[in-house]
């Protein structure tokens, strides 16, 4: 995997002992394709090389539960062990993206080497201009600012779709999920759908004490809002969205709770009403208002600096 390049004496300072003992252990990322063999801190066009450790490639995996009906995109695919992995362990179709000429010929070499050349695809390109759209799973080992140049397109890809990260976040694009191994972490995003707006809804039955609207408002994949009951607006209780799901509660007037779990399709939601006195039945709610749901955001200093002691300490 590449790791965007910092400053190079504050790095070179925190990872002379780092690289030194993980020289040792990746012995096998010495053996090139042809003339070429990779180094370890190697600088590339915007980021340096350092390989993704296999627990870290597997906890990545794993989080995001990488199937055969996958496909796996990653993004400064280095040597290619990710991709590999998802297609040897896992059985995915995966595509290495890789800037750099020769280690994009070593990944290629590696994959005839394992016997999955016909599922992994490498390809030598900018990982900001290549289309990746079509991918379920997309993996990352870049520091914070990459990761907050390349949110807003991943933040565009279809509902559901998941983004693992060793390392390094989102800035306040908060993890759905975080597991620390040693010193290090991998972190697992799920693209949310777009809810934000207001929000009319219809039933299968008469409800003349459930909520005819709803405002919801977003920020990622956390969601708050009100219903309109009557004259009354109440809070939305246990609102949350994960991928195109979509749950929230209200109370009615008469004190019971109404349970919500739909489909999000672009501006449309179809699910089901849940009452105890009244059983399930069909709802279907239609967004008449669209509001922003993702603020922009960069990468702090403290986000910089504590990059640059993650790596130090891994």
């Amino acid at each position: 995997m590449n790791i965007t390049g910092l400053n190079s004496r504050p790095l070179s300072r925190l990872m002379v002992g780092w690289l030194a003992c993980l020289a040792l252990s990746h012995a096998w990322a010495q053996q090139g394709a042809g003339d070429y063999t990779p180094r370890l801190g190697q600088p590339g066009k915007d980021v340096m090389w350092l390989p993704t450790p296999d627990l870290m490639v597997d906890s990545m995996l794993r989080m995001a539960e990488v199937t055969s009906r996958d496909f796996v995109v990653d993004l400064g695919s280095g040597d290619g062990k990710i991709p590999i992995t998802a297609a040897r362990r896992f059985g995915a179709r995966a595509l290495g993206v890789e800037f750099n000429p020769d280690m994009d010929e070593v990944s290629k070499l590696r994959a005839r080497q394992a016997n999955v050349a016909d599922k992994v695809e490498f390809r030598q390109a900018n990982i900001f201009t290549t289309d990746y759209s079509s991918a379920s799973v997309v993996t990352l080992y870049l520091l914070p600012e990459i990761n907050l140049k390349l949110r807003p397109t991943l933040l565009k890809m279809n509902p559901g779709t998941r983004i693992a990260s060793h390392s390094f976040g989102m800035a306040d694009w908060r993890p759905d999920e975080t597991t620390l191994i040693g010193t290090g972490r991998t972190m697992l995003w799920v693209v949310p759908a777009h809810v934000a707006g207001a929000w009319t809804i219809r039933y299968a039955d008469k409800k003349a004490d459930a909520p005819g609207a709803i405002v919801l408002r977003q920020r990622f994949q956390d969601i708050e809002g009100e219903a309109t009951l009557g004259n009354a607006r109440v809070s939305l209780q246990n609102a949350r969205v994960r991928g195109n799901d979509i749950h929230f509660g209200v109370r009615d007037a008469g004190g019971q709770q109404l349970q919500f779990s739909g489909q999000i399709m672009a501006d449309r939601i179809v699910g089901q009403v849940t009452q105890a006195r009244r059983g399930r039945s069909r709802f279907e709610a239609v967004r008449g208002e669209a509001r922003a749901p993702f603020p922009e955001a960069e990468a702090s200093d403290q986000e910089k600096n504590g990059a640059v002691r993650a790596l130090g300490g891994q």
